[in-house]
């Protein structure tokens, strides 16, 4: 399903998908010029994501101009869209700042793999449901089965 392409460029497209996924859930139709003041880029510049995103077939756009997403792109927004909610409010819950839980989270959703997403989603929805915002004391109550590992560090040979 997902397009293997260079790591940066993908991240792109994601941030793009996910931008156009937000406004259309309030606006009855997005176009480039949303996109464009959503992110604080240049027309140009987001009229080089759009025909980037229709080589991929995320999106189609009509004739008046409006962005639709295809079932792949609205797949992938929506996913993204899930990654950076549920982080950001995760890390707001830990006591984070909500502007840099925002920021961070948006850094996490494209760079965790969906492995490690599915473990992290069911562990933060289980504390979510059971712990208090901004405790910071989560962990020793929410993982009591967790074992205490103890690290031991040897000094090198050479240092002796």
């Amino acid at each position: 399903m997902k397009n293997y392409i260079c790591h940066k460029s993908e991240e792109s497209i994601e941030d793009y998908l996910e931008t156009i996924l937000i406004p259309n859930r309030r606006l009855p139709a997005v176009r480039s010029i949303d996109v464009a003041n959503e992110l604080n880029f240049s027309k140009p510049s987001v009229s080089v994501a759009m025909k980037n995103l229709k080589a991929h077939r995320y999106i189609t756009v009509s004739e008046e101009g409006y962005i639709l997403l295809t079932n792949e792109g609205r797949e992938l927004a929506e996913n993204i869209y899930e990654r950076h909610t549920l982080l950001t409010d995760w890390l707001v819950h830990l006591g984070v700042d909500p502007q840099i839980a925002a920021s961070d989270a948006c850094k996490m959703e494209h760079d965790i793999t969906p492995e490690s997403y599915e473990a992290m989603k069911k562990c933060i929805l289980s504390l979510l449901k059971t712990d208090k915002p901004g405790a910071n004391n989560h962990m020793p109550q929410a993982i009591p089965s967790m074992p205490t590992v103890i690290f031991t560090i040897k000094r090198p040979p050479f240092l002796s």
